[in-house]
């Protein structure tokens, strides 16, 4: 095919996804490896780590391919915000060095969390805001907060319940394939907003090794009950407006 006839059909050409996958793989094997020196990690770390990460590359770029969208600045922001994340995630399977090492890991998330702000700053300042990267954004971020609810269960901070806290969005989400009316667009709310905040400062404050078991326990106790106070609110208002006609498809609730 002609490079006039590949744009006829309106197909991007393949071998630009590919570079920007070789470089993100070239970005994260050096950051993990200068991860590994920094605080002496196990081997297989790199192991757990990239897998999780080449997993994410991967869907990362299949639908780019299918948007037919370059990736862009701040999509690379994202995506070296989701390195941060990879790298927590893959050493949640090694307990007792995330315990060692639990200032490092709070410090690897709050650098995770001050880049959630910056993907947009760069979005708008390149012009560059998408559909795409809305949901990049927001797809990492409820991963982020499921990888913290389990590092707080690795290390011991807390029971197995506090995973609900990442995976009540899933579930959300899993039960608007069966029920059309819960993909409706919901309205603006600051209550959102505010119990992210309170979830994420929760979940990576507990991270630290001065904080005690119960206290964090205690602090994602409340923030399970108000996320759950937050869906249900949600809820409430789609069923009320269940038999109304839909408009629009309505993004994935955002973690709260």
């Amino acid at each position: 095919m002609t490079e006039s006839s590949g744009r006829q059909s309106g197909r991007r050409p393949v071998w630009p996804g590919l570079v920007e996958g070789l470089l993100g793989l070239v970005t994260f094997v050096l950051l993990t490896e200068l991860l590994l020196l920094w605080l002496s990690g196990p081997a297989a770390w790199r192991l757990s780590a990239g897998a999780i990460f080449t997993g994410m590359l991967a869907v990362v770029l299949w639908r780019l391919a299918a948007s037919r969208q370059s990736l862009g600045w701040a999509n690379r922001v994202t995506l070296v915000r989701g390195m941060l994340v990879a790298a927590i995630a893959g050493a949640v399977v090694f307990p007792e060095f995330m315990a060692s090492r639990g200032g490092a890991m709070a410090g690897l998330a709050l650098a995770a969390l001050a880049l959630d702000g910056v993907d947009g700053w760069v979005a708008r300042l390149t012009h560059s805001v998408s559909r795409f990267g809305a949901r990049f954004d927001m797809e990492l971020d409820a991963f982020f907060i499921l990888v913290l609810c389990a590092a707080l269960v690795a290390l011991g901070k807390a029971g197995v319940w506090v995973l609900a806290i990442g995976a009540l969005r899933y579930g959300f989400v899993a039960a608007g394939w069966y029920a059309a009316w819960l993909r409706r667009p919901l309205p603006e709310r600051r209550r959102r907003k505010a119990i992210c905040v309170w979830q994420v400062v929760t979940l990576l404050a507990g991270l630290l090794p001065f904080m005690p078991a119960w206290l964090v326990a205690a602090l994602a106790g409340v923030a399970l009950a108000l996320l759950v106070l937050s869906f249900a609110l949600d809820i409430r208002w789609l069923w009320r407006r269940r038999h109304q006609p839909p408009f629009g498809v309505r993004s994935p609730h955002g973690g709260v």
